[in-house]
Order: C-alpha cells, then sequence, then structure tokens
C-alpha cells in the first residue's frame, strides 16, 4: 500500500536534488546572520528557526510547482506555495522548540508574524531565484531542441534531393545506351551483348538505392565500373579506365551517388571534349583518419563552362549536412593534364582507423 502510494505521488518531490537542499541551507543561514542583529536570540537559536522556516517552504514551492494543475500559472502557484510554507515553518519551529502552540499565536504573536514575514520574504527571493533558473533552463533547452530540429530538417530535405536524383537515373545516359546497344545490334552483336550486360549491371546497383540513403564504398564503385564500361564501349580507345581499391574498404560507409557525379564529370567536362585519348582512374585509402576517393582524369582539364558546376555543388552540400567540417570535396590539376577530384570524409570503421595508424 504505502509503495503505490509513493509511486502515485512521487512526481510531487520532483527536483529535489542536493543542490536545492544547498542553497535553502545557505539562504537560511544568510537569514539568520542578518536579522541576528535585530534580536536578543542567539544565532543557533535563529538558524534552527531559520532552517525550519526554510525546508517547509523548499517542500512547499516544489510541490507547488509540480502538482497537476490548469486553475492557475506555475509560478503563481509557487508564490502561494511560499506562503503555506511559511505557515507550516511556523508549526515546524514551535514543535522543534517545543513550545505551546496557544502561547505562540496569543502572547508571541508579534514575534510569530514577524518570523512568518521574513519566511515569506526570503522565501519569494528564493523561489524567484528558482524561477528564473528554470526558465533559463527551460530556454536552453527549448533553443537546443529547435537546433536539432533544424538539422533534422535538412537532413531530410537533403535525402529527398538525393531521392529525386537517383530516381531521375540519368534518362540521357540510359536512352543513348539503349540506342547504342539497337545499333551495335546490327554492326558488333558481341560488343551489344557486353554494353546490355553492364547496362544491367548498372541498373541493379542503382534502383535499390532509391529508397536508401547511405550506401558502401565497395556498391559505389561497382556502379562506377558498370557506368564506365559501358562508356569504354561506346568510345572504343578514346577512353580507359582503372580502378584501386583496396578489400579492406569495400564495406567502409559511403554516401551514395557521389562517386558517379564525379566519374561522370570526368567523361562529360573531360574525356569526351578532349582530341586525344584520355583515361580515368579512380582509388581509394585512409589517410590520416579520413577515407580518401578520388576520380583522376587525363583530359582536358579546367576549362570556362557555362551552366556547370551543379553536380559539385550538391556534394558539397551534402558532405557539408553529413558531416560538418569533417569532410570536403577539392578539385586539382592533375599531371601532365586533366583534373583530380578528391572526396575525404571520416572513416566510420574503427578497425580500420586503427590499421591505417
Amino acid at each position: 500500500m504505502t509503495n503505490t502510494m509513493w509511486k502515485n505521488y512521487s512526481y510531487l518531490f520532483a527536483g529535489l536534488r542536493w543542490s536545492r537542499w544547498a542553497w535553502t541551507t545557505g539562504i537560511s543561514a544568510a537569514a539568520a546572520g542578518v536579522v541576528v542583529w535585530f534580536f536578543s536570540n542567539t544565532y543557533f537559536d535563529l538558524l534552527k528557526s531559520a532552517l525550519c522556516m526554510g525546508y517547509s517552504i523548499m517542500l512547499a514551492i516544489t510541490i507547488a510547482g509540480n502538482l497537476r494543475q490548469k486553475l492557475i500559472p506555475r509560478e503563481a502557484a509557487q508564490m502561494l506555495g511560499v506562503v503555506f510554507g511559511s505557515g507550516l515553518g511556523i508549526l515546524v519551529v514551535g514543535l522543534v522548540k517545543n513550545r505551546d502552540l496557544l502561547t505562540m499565536f496569543t502572547e508571541r504573536l508579534w514575534g510569530v508574524t514577524i518570523t512568518t514575514s521574513m519566511g515569506i520574504g526570503f522565501g519569494c527571493v528564493f523561489t524567484a531565484m528558482l524561477i528564473l533558473r528554470e526558465q533559463r533552463a527551460r530556454a536552453l533547452a527549448d533553443l537546443h531542441k529547435a537546433e536539432s530540429d533544424r538539422h533534422q530538417l535538412e537532413k531530410q530535405v537533403m535525402a529527398s534531393r538525393l531521392q529525386v536524383m537517383q530516381a531521375q537515373v540519368e534518362p540521357h545516359f540510359l536512352f543513348n545506351t539503349l540506342a547504342n546497344v539497337q545499333h551495335l545490334v546490327q554492326t558488333d552483336a558481341q560488343a551489344a551483348s557486353r554494353m546490355l550486360d553492364n547496362l544491367i549491371r548498372y541498373l541493379r546497383i542503382a534502383l535499390p538505392q532509391m529508397r536508401e540513403t547511405s550506401s558502401t564504398l565497395g556498391r559505389e564503385m561497382d556502379m562506377a565500373a558498370a557506368y564506365l564500361e559501358i562508356f569504354k564501349i561506346r568510345m572504343g580507345t578514346r577512353m580507359s579506365y582503372e580502378m584501386h581499391l583496396p578489400h579492406a574498404l569495400r564495406e567502409e560507409c559511403f554516401p551514395p551517388m557521389m562517386l558517379i557525379t564525379l566519374v561522370e564529370n570526368a567523361i562529360k567536362h573531360g574525356i569526351d571534349p578532349s582530341v586525344d585519348a584520355g583515361e580515368i582512374v579512380l582509388s581509394a585509402e585512409v589517410k590520416e583518419g579520413k577515407l580518401v576517393v578520388k576520380v583522376a582524369d587525363t583530359g582536358e582539364g579546367f576549362q570556362p563552362r557555362k551552366g556547370g558546376g551543379v553536380g559539385l555543388a550538391n556534394i558539397r552540400e551534402r558532405l557539408a549536412t553529413l558531416y560538418g567540417k569533417a569532410a570536403r570535396l577539392q578539385l586539382e590539376e592533375n599531371q601532365p593534364r586533366g583534373v583530380v577530384a578528391t572526396i575525404e570524409i571520416p572513416v566510420k570503421n574503427d578497425l580500420l582507423l586503427a590499421a591505417a595508424e
């Protein structure tokens, strides 16, 4: 029975931490030190009274603040708790000092009135401090929640953008590849078969990711390989490629569709416009606690282009949303010609990080 009652009403005492007891003790000791100069009592006698008043007021405002009522504001209920606690404190003082209660409220009424008034005064100060502290804590909690909600919303917006981008699956690339297959069927059936196999391989990897927001480096590399193989058949000897991916990095987390965007840029803006044959090299390594993924081409290099850079801007925005300042996309000149695009993100696999160090 006692345990059930405690469970039902224990919420009324929520917040009675050691810090609140310490504050009450300190304020009571200070109050006794202030009023001792105006009374003939000793300091310890007044301290006993102040502590009885202080603890009674503290319990009253705690219970008042936790009451599940909506008739008056919580702060007003706590102030009323100060008045109730002061009255309760006077009774506790009388019991502790073994005084006759009738005498207290008749012959010693003036002293009781002064003590009660002082209890209300100091109790209001303590309650005001408590209310301001709680309001500040709530304001900080609301601020943190708003900041957390903002970050969550940014991630959701970024995920929606990613899903839209993935749902497109490069219609021009798809239609052009199918047109190439149709042409090769009449001229080179073996090449048509290889292109169709690689297109199927590419779509098998790309399509399941439409509803996913995460991937692995191995999966992204496999998709890039199928994509490059299709263009290799299209472009013939004008394009070649290499891939260097350590087996230990295949299962490392990597944001989807970023690598394929860099590969597409390397072909579209590097290899395709060049009059010379070019090569694309994909590589990955762990360096200084970061997963470093590079796409290097030997194409045209940095050239002013109209309307370009949208894919790269999307990558930078997604990296900032996912990793903050811990990730980056960097572009630099390749030697003897071309561009090297590098993505650096934090390593999530602790074993890989330990092995790299």
